[in-house]
């Protein structure tokens, strides 16, 4: 189901136009350069992981943990949920744009403020996972450490390319398959 708003119609006025601009260059730039950062820094440690030779079943769980990471989180975590959500915040970022909204816009655009209640948890809620995750990788010695690392590089290279794709849909048509659930003040 694809979800057209009537804020297409609202006219922008140039000042508008500027800052709605800004708030989509800064939000989506801001969480383009997140995950990039976080794919280039764990590439380095998956590819340190394989320059030490892997063993047969270390290269079947690198190839079981990439598919299943680029499964769950590239697909049904980013690309069937986050992508298309953070593309709709980024669009309504641009038709509606204010002070808090521009100058924070990669924390808006990923749900951490200005949220219904679902997006809103989803972030804060899966960021404390993340975190949780990298403490334990960080005990976690190579390979072992690299074989996940492969699998969430894969995983974030999908999350990035759907938010990409997403977002380029969404500015060209005005229509996009998730609500922004955006909560109103």
């Amino acid at each position: 189901m694809c979800i057209t708003l009537p804020i297409e119609r609202r006219q922008l006025s140039s000042a508008g136009s500027l800052a709605g601009l800004l708030g989509v260059l800064w939000g989506a730039g801001g969480l383009a350069i997140v995950l990039l950062d976080a794919i280039a820094r764990l590439s380095g440690i998956a590819m340190r992981a394989m320059d030490d030779g892997l063993s047969a079943f270390q290269w079947v769980s690198l190839v079981i943990v990439v598919v299943l990471m680029a499964y769950l989180e590239g697909y049904q975590g980013f690309q069937k949920s986050f992508s298309p959500r953070s593309a709709a915040r980024t669009y309504y970022l641009y038709r509606n744009p204010d002070l808090l909204t521009v100058v924070f816009a990669p924390l808006f655009v990923m749900g951490f403020f200005r949220a219904t209640r679902g997006p809103l948890l989803f972030a804060w809620v899966g960021t404390c996972l993340i975190v949780l995750l990298i403490v334990i990788l960080q005990l976690s010695a190579q390979p072992w450490r690299g074989i996940v690392d492969a699998g969430v590089v894969a995983g974030l290279s999908w999350g990035l390319g759907s938010f990409l794709v997403e977002l380029w849909q969404v500015f060209t048509t005005g229509i996009y398959p998730l609500s922004p659930a955006v909560a109103q003040d």
